[in-house]
């Protein structure tokens, strides 16, 4: 049954088995939808302080005394504001905030709110305190909390409006932007010194200068602290893409006890983190809170004493503050590359209250779109000049530059797979290239099922490039699974390299992946995104998937998959015992479309379990080869291939008794039915089931659609089923001479 297109989740338990793409007809798939166009335009804000000799702020200036470049090429301002925050006249008390519940302390909604209030924040400065938790120990909470406490009690101004969030084992929004010092202090006061979630660094491996745990061995925590530092680099990209719904100046003063890079692991990180911050007009102010530290040559008092002669020939020192360096150098980037500050080594916080009023009490947006339309990813320096010669010794004070976007031709190949996560974990998902799916299930044992997915993309959408007569391209797949839309059970991550004759003209059809999971039965959600490598197009699939439990129907029975071409089956033998569509080294290539032609063949296959046995001593009834007859009325005159009876036979012991046809209907009236087939005996007797396989020629039957209805009855038990499904039987092309028969691409993407 065709999957039909939603929103939401992903999927991953495991067992995934996978196949390779196979051009089908274009006329088998659906007509390609409509597509709207996107106009994006790149603009930079740049906030501009200027001073005079003395210190003071320059409040009367315009747009045309300021001239900016990038890269050393004038650019042309296109937008200009003044942001006088000093004005305290025009800041009244703003009870309104993002999400519209202002103090509402429990959860504002800031980073998740589908339609939030636009605050005005003209001439407010927008402060968010953002409490990295994770890794702190409950001195270093407790002497950043304080210090935002006496803050708000001895300076916070009028103008100022206060958001809070924190990050522990999650982050959470405390609360929303709001001038009300009440709730601000008591969302602070909330905060407890017992919040640290333990994402401390870990060992790498190695015991020299560690501390003496009494371990046998001393684990290598590289990955792990990878891991932490993406984590809080995340965390502030996620902020930063909330912050963009204000187009003022926005300020983060953010807590934290230092962020350790591995190398250039977490150099994507940082760098999507700075960007997003760029692009959302906001600059970070780092504040370390672990203030003024001293670093003894034995370690500190309340830990065990160190392993080797770090501590006799000064490395130990060495490594502490070459530790300490680092995991203040990120901190220190990020505020330097977003136009903040950084504030370390000082026990005294209140310096970065009074730096953030002090950039943002008055200032200049200046907005350009660059000259470069390299989506190279490159550092572009900014330079601005003041046109005002009479305003002599004038200091400006903006940040240095910014990341250019990058396409996808620019990003790395650890770039690309964080496109493909991020796209998978999205809300709103894109639909640049048209994916359409199917999905099937048949039972393995009571507790595990095959669940079969097929995704078409047309050819079309994929950029074929042409060499030695081949048509070539790349296409990557992530794929997930959630069970009860929550907990990931299985998870497919392939490439598929495609190299087919040009004879085939597959650009005229469509290319279709198959793959499957093995499952339990119950609810699921699935979401695939589709990557073709030429342009970076990207399309998705989800919807939601029920696999029933069998062993409460009164007739157990498989999906029905419907198809018109079978494959030589690829992969190992493990792969081909446990995928159910393959069959005597041939590969049933489902249609979900159900879109067929006169030419072609259908092919049906399903499968019964658990069928009756017949009783020790019974006899089959007289009837029984006529059941279906017998149920569904006389089929005798219903077309070519009414159902016929089979010769009468004694049945072995145990012997089962499964009747099956096809039938073809147009409104009321039966056009045809095929014989009856008569199954005495399992399939496949490791899974108790009967497997169907059927053949219909279709060139009989008149183009149009039909309801194709399958009859299948347990007559030992008494038990039936009736599924049907429409389908549409077209007129088969004519035949064209050049043409070659469609096949499947050689070889096997490698699967899990």
């Amino acid at each position: 049954m065709p999957l039909k297109r939603q929103i939401a989740g992903a999927f991953a338990a495991f067992l995934a088995i996978t196949n390779v793409f196979v051009p089908i007809r274009a006329q088998d798939a659906p007509q390609q939808p409509q597509y709207r166009m996107h106009v994006t335009s790149e603009l930079v804000l740049v906030n501009v302080v200027a001073r005079d000799r003395h210190g003071n702020l320059i409040r009367d200036l315009k747009k045309g005394d300021f001239t900016l470049s990038e890269d050393g090429k004038k650019q042309e301002i296109s937008t200009f504001d003044f942001e006088n925050v000093d004005a305290l006249a025009t800041a009244g008390a703003a009870e309104a905030t993002v999400n519209g519940a202002a103090g509402n302390a429990a959860n504002a909604g800031l980073l998740h709110s589908s339609n939030p209030v636009q605050i005005d924040a003209r001439d407010r400065r927008l402060m968010l305190l953002f409490f990295d938790f994770s890794g702190m120990e409950p001195e270093e909470i407790d002497r950043g909390v304080d210090s935002a406490i006496k803050f708000i009690k001895d300076k916070m101004l009028p103008a100022d409006m206060i958001a809070l969030v924190s990050l522990s084992t999650n982050m959470h929004v405390d609360l929303d932007f709001t001038d009300d010092k009440k709730k601000v202090l008591s969302t602070l006061a909330a905060y407890s010194s017992s919040q640290g979630q333990g994402y401390d660094l870990g060992a790498e491996g190695s015991s020299e200068g560690q501390a003496e745990t009494g371990g046998s061995f001393t684990p290598d925590d590289t990955d792990y602290n990878t891991f932490t530092a993406d984590r809080k680099l995340l965390a502030l990209q996620s902020i930063m893409q909330s912050l963009g719904k204000i187009s003022q100046k926005k300020s983060i003063i953010y807590f934290s006890n230092g962020i350790t890079q591995s190398g250039v692991d977490n150099q994507s990180a940082l760098r999507a983190a700075t960007a997003a911050a760029v692009k959302a007009n906001v600059s970070i102010y780092p504040l370390d809170v672990r203030g003024l530290q001293a670093f003894p040559p034995g370690g500190e008092a309340q830990n065990a004493s160190l392993h080797g002669q770090s501590a006799y020939n000064g490395n130990a020192v060495f490594n502490d503050l070459n530790g300490n360096a680092n995991s203040q150098e990120t901190l220190s980037t990020l505020a330097d590359d977003t136009g903040g500050k950084a504030f370390f080594d000082s026990n005294d916080f209140s310096g970065v209250f009074a730096q953030v009023q002090k950039d943002t009490s008055a200032y200049y947006v200046l907005g350009f779109t660059s000259s470069n339309p390299a989506k190279d990813g490159r550092f572009r320096h900014l330079k601005v000049t003041l046109n005002r010669p009479d305003i002599k010794d004038i200091k400006l004070e903006y940040r240095s530059g910014y990341y250019a976007g990058r396409d996808f031709q620019h990003l790395n190949r650890t770039d690309r797979e964080q496109q493909l996560d991020d796209e998978l974990d999205a809300q709103l998902p894109q639909t640049d290239v048209a994916v359409y799916a199917g999905a099937h299930y048949f039972r393995q044992d009571d507790t595990h099922y095959y669940l079969g997915v097929s995704l078409v993309i047309p050819g079309s959408q994929i950029p074929f490039t042409q060499a030695k007569d081949k048509d070539n391209a790349t296409i990557d797949i992530i794929g997930e699974v959630l069970a009860n839309g929550k907990l990931p059970v299985g998870h497919q991550r392939d490439t598929v390299k495609l190299a087919l004759d040009s004879t085939q003209q597959v650009r005229r059809k469509n290319v279709q992946y198959n793959t499957g999971f093995v499952l339990a039965p119950g609810e699921y959600h699935l979401k695939f995104i589709v990557r073709e490598n030429q342009t970076g197009r990207m399309g998705s699939f989800e919807t939601d998937i029920t696999i029933p439990d069998l062993r409460k129907a009164p007739l157990r029975m498989s999906s029905v998959v419907l198809a018109n071409q079978r494959v030589p089956a690829s992969g190992n033998s493990t792969k081909k015992s446990l995928h159910p569509l393959v069959q005597n080294q041939q590969e049933l290539v489902p249609n979900i479309t159900h879109v067929f032609t006169q030419d072609q063949h259908l092919y049906l296959q399903y499968e019964v379990y658990d069928a009756a046995h017949q009783r020790k001593g019974g006899t089959v009834a007289a009837s029984n080869n006529n059941a279906l007859d017998a149920l569904l009325g006389d089929a005798g005159a219903a077309g070519n291939g009414g159902a016929t009876a089979a010769p009468q036979a004694k049945p072995a012991k145990d012997a089962v008794h499964v009747l099956t046809n096809i039938e073809f209907l147009q409104g009321n009236a039966k056009v045809y039915e095929s014989k009856q087939i008569v199954a005495n005996e399992l399939t496949a007797p490791d899974r108790k089931a009967v497997i169907f396989q059927i053949d219909l020629p279709l060139q009989s039957l008149k183009p149009g659609f039909y309801t194709c209805q399958v009859n299948v009855i347990d007559d030992n038990a008494g038990n039936f089923a009736f599924p049907r499904w429409p389908i549409l039987v077209k007129e088969a092309p004519p035949p064209t001479p050049a043409s070659s028969p469609t096949a499947a691409p050689s070889g096997s993407p490698s699967g899990h």
